[in-house]
């Protein structure tokens, strides 16, 4: 079925807009078989707009596309019938109970709950206590593991997530991330979409996309290595004069807020001068650290390129 062995998705120059606006803008890349990949980049990225087309909701201006072989345009049919997608909005039938939403996908695709049950075995019992509950009653976690078991019932070969986590509490996250490793152990292809950089360093490789563009794709760890430049951490006694006086600073390279800090590089290496800097500028309770760049501050740094 797989054209190019160990290809699960291929993209080639592909584009979308909005009459002025560029959803995404000539993107090309390959995602590999039983890969976890995911986009990561804020609102309005472009990711919803790529995955519509992945998933054969919307046809592309331009480019072209395939997942395992098949033409996201000629062969349309055939790429919904191994694909699972979950859009970022919970699309379950709110009145339909837990398990009549899974009895009817199952029921769409040719299958029986009974027949892949293996397959969501470890997310449905975690639901199943609630088989009669009507969906649009569910807590956020969830709907997000029925939608995902909904997504999963005919034993796709791909599976698209658009931001899957938006909205959930953090353990419900960290649950769902662990769904995610042990269904790509089964050797399903998975693509996430996330706006959440903390979930880059849990995918396999990640494309940072921003305006439609995708500015870097590789492994987290190596996203990170590349972070060229000494990133200093900074706090005082008055956060927001801070972040005022370091913009002004004509040593800064980059200044943003991140938690209670100020995340700074500087255009000369010795952070000494921004010590005297900041007293002339009479603020106290100084604290200045170099710290490890993560995948925010790459994400940030290449924005600013």
């Amino acid at each position: 079925m797989n054209s190019n062995k160990g290809i699960s998705i291929s993209v080639k120059n592909l584009s979308k807009s909005y009459g002025n606006i560029q959803a995404i803008n000539n993107l090309s890349f390959e995602i590999g078989k039983a890969e976890l990949f995911g986009f990561i980049g804020p609102d309005g990225a472009g990711k919803t707009t790529l995955f519509r087309i992945l998933t054969t909701l919307l046809l592309p201006d331009s480019g072209s596309a395939s997942l395992c072989g098949f033409d996201i345009v000629k062969d349309y049919k055939k790429i919904r019938q191994i694909i699972g997608y979950m859009p970022g909005k919970f699309s379950l039938y709110q009145d339909l109970s837990v398990e009549e939403n899974l009895k009817f996908f199952a029921t769409i695709f040719g299958t029986t709950i009974e027949g892949n049950y293996d397959l969501i075995k470890d997310i449905y019992i975690q639901i199943e206590p609630f088989k009669t509950r009507p969906a649009g009653k569910l807590s956020g976690g969830m709907k997000q593991k029925l939608a995902l078991c909904c997504a999963m019932i005919h034993k796709p070969e791909v599976l698209i997530l658009d931001e899957p986590t938006t909205g959930v509490d953090a353990v419900s996250r960290k649950e769902f991330w662990e769904m995610l490793r042990k269904l790509k152990e089964s050797g399903i292809t998975i693509i996430v979409s996330t706006p959440y950089m903390d979930e880059a360093s849990l995918c396999d490789r990640v494309a940072l996309i921003q305006g439609g563009n995708i500015m870097k794709t590789d492994t987290p760890e190596n996203i990170i290595n590349q972070f060229d430049t000494a990133l200093y951490e900074v706090k005082t006694n008055t956060m927001f004069q801070l972040m005022s006086d370091l913009k002004e600073w004509e040593n800064t390279e980059s200044a943003y807020l991140f938690g209670q800090y100020m995340h700074l590089t500087i255009n000369n290496k010795d952070s000494n001068e921004l010590e005297s800097y900041l007293q002339s500028k009479m603020h106290k309770d100084i604290e200045i650290k170099q710290i490890t760049p993560n995948i925010e501050d790459a994400f940030m740094r290449l924005m600013g390129k």
